[in-house]
C-alpha cells in the first residue's frame, strides 16, 4: 500500500503530487495563503536551487478506507500541498508545449492525470477558499511564464524540493500529532525562525563561525530574545519606516530578512553594504591585529537593511549588549551629595553623564507611582524606543536634551488619554512620528529644534499622574 511506503519518509514535490489518493476532508479550514505566501515559496525556490535538496515542511496524512479503496486525508500541510499543486497545474498550462528538457517535459506529463484527477473530485465549499485558489492559480501562471523562471528551476521544485510524510490510521491520532506538531510550532518565536532561515544563510566557507553564531545565540535566553525583537527592534524599524508595530509574529519576521551578498545582484544599493561588509572583515584579519589588539565592529543601524546570515547573528548580539546597558542605565542612578539641594540622583547612560533635568525625568519615570499600569508601560517602551533610536544615531550628543524633548513626545500621549493600549501606543508613534524624524535628521538640532505643543488642563484625561504633570509643568509644557 502506498501509505506504508510514504509514512516517515522524505519525498520530492513530484511523488507527492503523483499520490492517486490525496484528499482535503471538509473539516479543514480554508485555503487562505495569499500572494504573498505563494511569492514567498517562489522566492526560496530562487535562493536555494543550488542546494542538492530544499525541505519545504511536513505533510500528515490520515489513513482510510473509502469506498474500497485507500484514501490519504490531509490533516496538516493543506495550505502547502495546494500551492504547490497550483504551481505545476499551471506549469502545465503554461509551459508544457515549449519545453526543450525531455526529462522535465516527461515528469510534468506523468503528473497530468492525478493533478486533474485530484481537482475533478476535490470539493470546496468556502468562498475563501475559492477566492484565493483562483488568485494564487493566477499569480502562479505570471510567475511560472516568466523567463527566468528556467527549466531548471522546474526541475528543483518538482525533483529536488523535498516534505517530510507522516500516515496515522486513526483520526484521532492524527489531529493529536497534528497539534504536538503545531505546540510545538507555537513554542518557536519569531526569532527561532530567523535564527533557522540565517543559518542556511551562511555561505560554506564560515562553518566555524556559523558554529560560533549557534553556540552564543542558545546562550542568550529566549525571552530576552523575545523582549529585544518583540519591545524594540521590531517597532523601531517599522515605525522608522511610518507602519504601524503593535505585535511582532510570525508573519512579521520578514522584517529581519535582507540580502545574502554572495547571491544577491550587483545593484547600486548593495555597493555600501560589500564595501563595509569586506572592509571590516579585511581590517579584523590583518596581521597587525595580532599587535595592536584592534577589532573593528561592523557599522549597525537599526533601521539599515539587514545583511544576511553571520552578519544577523552580529546586529543581534549588538543590539541586545547595547539595548540592554541603555535600558538598564536608565533605570539606575547615582545618588548626589548629602549636602545636595537636588535630591535626584544623576544618572549615566552609555558612559555618559546626563544633565540634571534628564536625570531628574528618568528618576521620575522609574518612581513614579502608576508607572506599573499596563498603559504606562507602553508609554515606557514608546519613549525607550525613541531614545534608543536616538542614540543608535546620533550617539549621547546632546543626549540630555533629546530626553527632555523625547519625554515631553511621549508622555504627552499618557497624560491625555484615561487609557492606553498598545494601539494607543501604536498610533501615537505614527501621527507624531519621531522615528522618521530621526531617521531623516542630519543633525541632533533636526530632532531638538522639532515643535511640541503644551497641554491644557482641558486636555489631560490621565489619572495618578501628579509626578508627571509637575515635570510638565516645570518644562512649562502645561498651562
Amino acid at each position: 500500500m502506498i501509505s506504508k511506503q510514504i509514512d516517515k519518509e522524505i519525498i520530492t514535490v513530484k511523488a507527492l503530487l503523483s499520490l492517486p489518493n490525496l484528499s482535503i476532508p471538509a473539516y479543514q479550514r480554508p485555503y487562505k495563503w495569499s500572494q504573498t505566501n505563494l511569492a514567498d515559496l517562489l522566492s526560496d525556490l530562487k535562493v536555494y536551487r543550488e542546494k542538492s535538496a530544499y525541505r519545504l515542511g511536513s505533510v500528515v496524512f490520515h489513513k482510510h478506507i473509502d469506498s474500497d479503496k485507500e484514501a490519504l486525508d490531509i490533516v496538516d500541510g493543506q495550505q502547502r500541498t495546494l500551492t504547490l499543486l497550483l504551481l505545476v497545474k499551471a506549469l502545465l498550462e503554461e509551459r508544457l508545449n515549449s519545453l526543450k528538457r525531455q526529462d522535465v517535459r516527461e515528469t510534468l506529463i506523468a503528473l497530468t492525470e492525478p493533478i486533474n484527477s485530484f481537482l475533478a473530485r476535490q470539493t470546496f465549499n468556502s468562498d475563501i477558499s475559492h477566492r484565493n485558489l483562483h488568485q494564487n492559480f493566477m499569480a502562479a501562471k505570471r510567475a511560472v511564464a516568466r523567463s527566468d523562471f528556467t527549466e531548471a528551476d522546474i526541475d528543483f521544485l518538482l525533483n529536488r524540493c523535498e516534505v517530510v510524510t507522516f500516515v496515522l490510521d486513526d483520526v484521532s491520532e492524527a489531529f493529536q500529532f497534528f497539534d504536538s506538531q503545531n505546540a510545538r510550532g507555537r513554542d518557536l518565536d519569531p526569532h527561532d525562525l530567523l535564527k533557522a532561515f540565517h543559518l542556511r544563510e551562511f555561505s560554506q566557507s564560515e562553518s566555524q563561525l556559523k558554529a560560533d553564531s549557534v553556540r552564543h545565540w542558545e546562550s542568550l535566553e529566549s525571552e530576552q530574545l523575545a523582549r529585544l525583537f518583540a519591545n524594540y527592534l521590531f517597532r523601531i524599524r517599522n515605525w522608522a519606516q511610518g507602519k504601524s508595530a503593535q505585535y511582532f509574529n510570525k508573519s512579521k519576521v520578514g522584517l529581519f530578512k535582507g540580502v545574502n551578498l554572495d547571491q544577491v545582484g550587483l545593484y547600486p544599493y548593495v555597493e555600501p553594504l560589500r564595501i563595509a561588509h569586506h572592509f571590516v572583515d579585511n581590517y579584523n584579519g590583518e596581521y597587525q591585529r595580532h599587535i595592536d589588539h584592534q577589532h573593528m565592529r561592523f557599522p549597525f543601524h537599526l533601521d539599515q537593511m539587514i545583511i544576511n546570515g553571520r552578519r544577523f547573528f552580529e546586529m543581534t548580539s549588538h543590539y541586545q549588549h547595547k539595548i540592554h546597558e541603555i535600558v538598564s542605565d536608565e533605570r539606575s542612578g547615582k545618588p548626589m551629595a548629602k549636602n545636595s539641594e537636588d535630591k535626584s540622583q544623576t544618572i549615566r547612560i552609555l558612559d555618559h553623564e546626563l544633565e540634571p533635568l534628564a536625570s531628574k525625568i528618568l528618576h521620575t519615570l522609574n518612581t513614579y507611582r502608576s508607572r506599573t499600569r499596563t498603559g504606562d508601560g507602553y508609554i515606557r517602551t514608546l519613549f525607550d524606543c525613541a531614545v534608543i533610536f536616538y542614540l543608535d544615531k546620533f550617539g549621547a550628543h546632546q543626549l540630555s536634551q533629546a530626553i527632555e524633548k523625547l519625554f515631553i513626545w511621549a508622555y504627552s500621549c499618557r497624560l491625555q488619554m484615561q487609557v492606553v493600549g498598545i494601539e494607543r501606543m501604536d498610533k501615537h508613534a505614527l501621527t507624531q512620528n519621531v522615528f522618521e524624524r530621526i531617521k531623516q535628521a542630519v543633525q541632533p538640532s533636526d530632532v531638538l529644534n522639532w515643535p511640541l505643543g503644551t497641554l491644557k488642563v482641558s486636555d489631560c484625561k490621565g489619572t495618578k499622574l501628579s509626578e508627571i504633570t509637575k515635570l510638565f509643568k516645570d518644562m512649562k509644557y502645561y498651562e
